[in-house]
């Protein structure tokens, strides 16, 4: 049996959200305590940022439709030394591209339990203060600039 191939450093970061503003954060399984966005590695270079948001959204939430849209967001981060034997040796750093995707409140959540433990529902002001990582808790600081709020 041959070992799974690396991680590619090139990932997505979804903020899903509603109309309202409210943002999904789920806690990670490898890591209680740590809330965040839904986060994936790309499966192929080719493979499309939307393509790839679609999937990881899909694997790790459920979710499957919702309005997506390209925040044009890429932040470029050390990656943590507890997740770096996931990739090829001497690669530190990874590309993260930022999405949104906006699904409709009472959207079903149902959680892949290798990867996550809980979700919840917060108000996007709320949901940056909870996100473990500081690229996530800035991404959903930026969701009113991407969502203007309906009123």
């Amino acid at each position: 049996m041959h070992p799974p191939p690396f991680k590619i450093p090139e990932s997505v970061l979804v903020v899903i959200h509603t109309p309202a503003r409210e943002v999904l954060l789920i806690e990670r399984a490898d890591a209680p305590g740590y809330w965040q966005s839904v986060t994936g590695a790309k499966d192929r270079l080719d493979e499309s940022w939307e393509s790839t948001a679609r999937r990881e959204v899909a694997e790790e939430t459920g979710i499957e439709g919702g309005e997506l849209t390209d925040w044009g967001l890429e932040n470029v981060y050390e990656i943590y030394p507890r997740w770096r034997h996931r990739y090829a040796p001497g690669v530190t750093h990874n590309r993260e591209h930022v999405l949104g995707l906006c699904v409709p409140a009472g959207t079903p959540v149902r959680l892949n339990p290798r990867e996550h433990l809980r979700w919840q529902w917060l108000p996007w002001d709320q949901a940056a203060d909870a996100c473990f990582s500081p690229s996530n808790a800035e991404a959903v600081l930026m969701l009113p600039r991407f969502m203007p709020r309906f009123s």
